[in-house]
């Protein structure tokens, strides 16, 4: 029996270079804001972003780190976390900075 991805490949390889296209531009847009290591799940932390893995948020971690946390105490105090956990959130925050101030704000936890 074929995977989803098998079948899909065969039908797509079928298709019209244009179509082709068009189906390679829709896929870019969606994996354009893509970023490894944060995971979304209604059921865990409410949906939220956060590290994979684990039910740490995102918008926690930025938090922390807004109130002069470094990386090495972040480290310390959730260690199931690595450097590329953090270094994965900060990409997160980065460029979602009103989801952050959004999510911080409604968590009680301004810095």
């Amino acid at each position: 029996m074929n995977s989803s991805f098998d079948v899909l490949r065969e039908a797509v390889l079928h298709l019209p270079k244009g179509d082709q296209m068009r189906i390679l531009s829709v896929v870019a847009m969606e994996v354009a804001d893509a970023h490894p290591g944060i995971d979304f799940q209604v059921n865990v932390c409410g949906g939220v972003a956060r590290i994979i893995r684990t039910r740490i948020p995102v918008w926690l971690l930025e938090s922390l780190r807004r109130q002069a946390k470094t990386d090495a105490e972040l480290l310390a105090a959730y260690p199931t976390l690595n450097a590329e956990d953090l270094s994965n959130a900060w990409n997160y925050a980065r460029s979602h900075r009103e989801e952050m101030d959004r999510e911080i704000a409604a968590n009680g936890d301004e810095s």
